[in-house]
């Protein structure tokens, strides 16, 4: 007899158990919450199954790419990350996250960008770069070895020999060192990489790092908006303008070639020597000494700007300015490309927009030799309503390079480009403004560009020689004189002489710094032998010896009171000068020199000169390094 195990009370019990998950006996019917979860779940997990089943007969790349999908997205995750690591540990130092104004902001551009992120305008969180522990240390240790290489540099060759009287130069010394040299570099090293961890960590600084480097992989409009929002190393900011970008540069052959612009040659010392190999032999001690001495004191003393431990100094301010500009000002920042390779970290804020007239002029300012366009003479045009672009000399601050005179004429001349061909200015709407040794580029770009509209020249001076002379021990006369004419020759005279447009020169009159013998001795002020030789290129005629005389006479003038004593004593009648050079520009038209004053009275010279003299050079009771104000920026005189 055969026993159907099927509809035995344990099998159907065990059937319950399978279909539903449910220990109860048959005989239950109450309803089960858990029993129709278990049925759905299990009705839902039966295709899984099923597609599961159906690729077990699979081999290959089938099979891979149908059960390899997950581990390769982890895979692809753990590579973005130790990518963005990498990034973090590379890249640059990031000091400070603007705030974005509101008419700027605007959805980010580049894929997940937090909104906190793109738009920083609530809290001082979100303002100021707030780096994380780790990362404060570590750059605070790699700042502090980066000020010690700086002075052992500085100091390298007395420590050499130093070392070299001691003995220490030995194989056998040397060895050891180099041993420990090796083991602070590996240990700066894993500071950097500590520096890279806490930036990692920071959602700040792998927002910002994402953004730079979509920046450079695509060079938008939008992306360099969002960049503009923060400041950092500007090592890493892309380049925005190149020196051949303008199709004209493309085209001519008579432009700047790699190797730089054209400069003035300054003539030979001793005319009428024969240039033979046996004279350049006996020069050759001589020439090296002035290459190392302008290469090393020289360069420094002249522009101790570019010095990296002041820099490092004045780093704060220099932030402090910049934002100012950036957030205050509207400020847009870029980086030039010059002829000669050297990036130029440049300011432009545009005034266009308003309804001041002056906003349509823009002043390119050109610093002395320790400012910065973050800190310098760009507040004087900035507070008269102008347009400004300022831009820092090579070796200042982010502007690469060091400040020779062939670097720094190559820098002032992408600057120019830069604004013609990229702001969309005119030549007739450019004025340049030079305070102090920035003179020199001022001239270079005015005698380069005659289409310039004005020139300005703050506490300038006519040339370098008088001025290093003063300096340096009367035994170097000639070693002094030889290293500026051919390394550091700032011929501002010579260059302004080339302009045929409006220039207006501001004298100091307590000048500490282009004076020859001390401040109160005005006639020692080299702006003086900037007028007359200026006057004297212009007016040959008028400025002869009576002329000469009586414009001395005026300069040596400490006050307004004097000034206008002179002026009376002589009785300069304006009318009839301006009506006698206006005849002689009718007459002969408007290309300099003139030779006005060939026929006429000493008297009449004397009044001619006084009232050049008068209209091209303005008094500023201060001394160098006072900021000019903005009622002293005034436009040159012209007919």
């Amino acid at each position: 007899m055969s026993h159907d195990s099927s509809n035995s009370p344990r099998s159907k019990r065990l059937q319950l158990i399978s279909d539903y998950g449910c220990t109860r006996s048959s005989k239950c019917r109450k309803p089960c919450s858990r029993s129709a979860e278990t049925v759905s779940t299990r009705r839902e997990a039966e295709p899984v199954r099923a597609d599961v089943k159906g690729t077990q007969h699979l081999s290959g790349p089938g099979r891979a790419g149908l059960t390899g999908g997950p581990a390769a997205g982890r895979a692809a995750a753990r590579a973005g990350a130790m990518a963005k690591l990498l990034s973090c540990v590379l890249g640059p130092r990031l000091y400070k996250i603007y705030r974005e104004r509101d008419s700027e902001r605007a959805p980010s551009s580049v894929p997940g960008t937090p909104t906190s992120v793109t738009n920083p305008h609530s809290s001082s969180w979100d303002t100021y770069y707030q780096p994380r522990a780790l990362e404060k240390h570590a750059d605070s240790i790699l700042a502090l070895a980066s000020v010690f290489w700086s002075i052992s540099y500085y100091s390298s060759p007395f420590a050499f020999f130093y070392l070299y009287r001691k003995g220490y130069l030995s194989l056998s010394k040397v060895v050891p060192f180099s041993h420990y040299a090796g083991t602070l570099l590996l240990l700066l090293a894993g500071v950097a990489c500590l520096r890279g961890i806490g930036r990692w960590t920071n959602p700040q600084y792998r927002q910002f790092i994402t953004i730079l480097e979509a920046t450079h992989r695509n060079h938008s409009a939008e992306n360099k908006r969002q960049l503009a929002n923060y400041n950092f190393d500007f090592r890493s900011w892309p380049v925005d303008f190149h020196w051949e970008e303008p199709s004209s540069r493309k085209e001519s052959r008579g432009g700047p070639s790699r190797r730089g612009v054209a400069l003035l040659r300054p003539e030979p010392l001793h005319r009428g020597t024969a240039d033979t190999f046996l004279n350049r032999v006996k020069k050759l001690p001589c020439q090296i000494t002035s290459y190392l001495v302008a290469h090393t004191l020289g360069r420094r003393m002249l522009y101790p700007g570019s010095v990296y431990l002041l820099q490092k100094a004045l780093m704060p301010v220099l932030l402090q300015g910049q934002a100012r500009l950036v957030e205050e000002c509207h400020g847009r920042r870029a980086k030039l490309l010059a002829c000669d390779g050297n990036e130029i970290d440049t300011m432009f804020v545009d005034r266009r927009g308003t309804a001041e007239p002056q906003g349509q002029k823009l002043v390119i300012c050109c610093e002395g030799n320790a400012g910065f366009y973050e800190v310098g003479c760009v507040s004087t045009p900035l507070e008269a309503g102008y347009s400004v672009l300022g831009w820092n000399h090579p070796g200042f601050a982010g502007s690469t390079g060091v400040p020779f005179p062939q670097n720094e004429a190559n820098a002032m001349d992408v600057v120019v480009q830069f604004a013609i061909h990229r702001l969309g200015f005119q030549p007739e709407d450019i004025i340049l403004y030079a305070w102090s040794i920035g003179g020199f580029t001022a001239t270079w770009a005015a005698m380069s560009y005659p289409d310039i509209s004005a020139v300005i020249l703050d506490a300038s001076f006519d040339d370098l020689v008088p001025l290093a002379l003063k300096v340096m021990p009367d035994s170097w006369r000639g070693l002094v004189t030889r290293t500026v004419r051919q390394h550091l020759n700032l011929n501002n005279a010579e260059q302004l002489c080339r302009y045929q447009g409006p220039v207006l020169l501001i004298r100091r009159t307590r000048d500490e710094i282009i004076t020859t013998t001390v401040p109160e001795d005005i006639m020692s002020n080299r702006g003086n032998d900037l007028l007359l030789k200026f006057l004297q290129h212009r007016y040959p005629r008028v400025m002869a010896e009576e002329g000469l005389r009586v414009v001395r006479q005026w300069l040596e003038a400490s006050s307004q009171l004097e000034e206008a004593s002179i002026y009376s004593r002589w009785e300069v009648e304006e009318d009839w000068c301006l009506s006698v050079l206006r005849s002689y520009q009718a007459e002969h038209g408007p290309e300099f020199p003139w030779s006005v004053g060939e026929d006429m009275s000493a008297d009449g010279r004397r009044q001619l000169a006084l009232f050049l003299a008068q209209k091209h050079l303005n008094n500023f009771e201060a001394t160098h390094c006072t900021p000019l104000p903005a009622q002293n920026f005034q436009m040159p005189w012209h007919l």
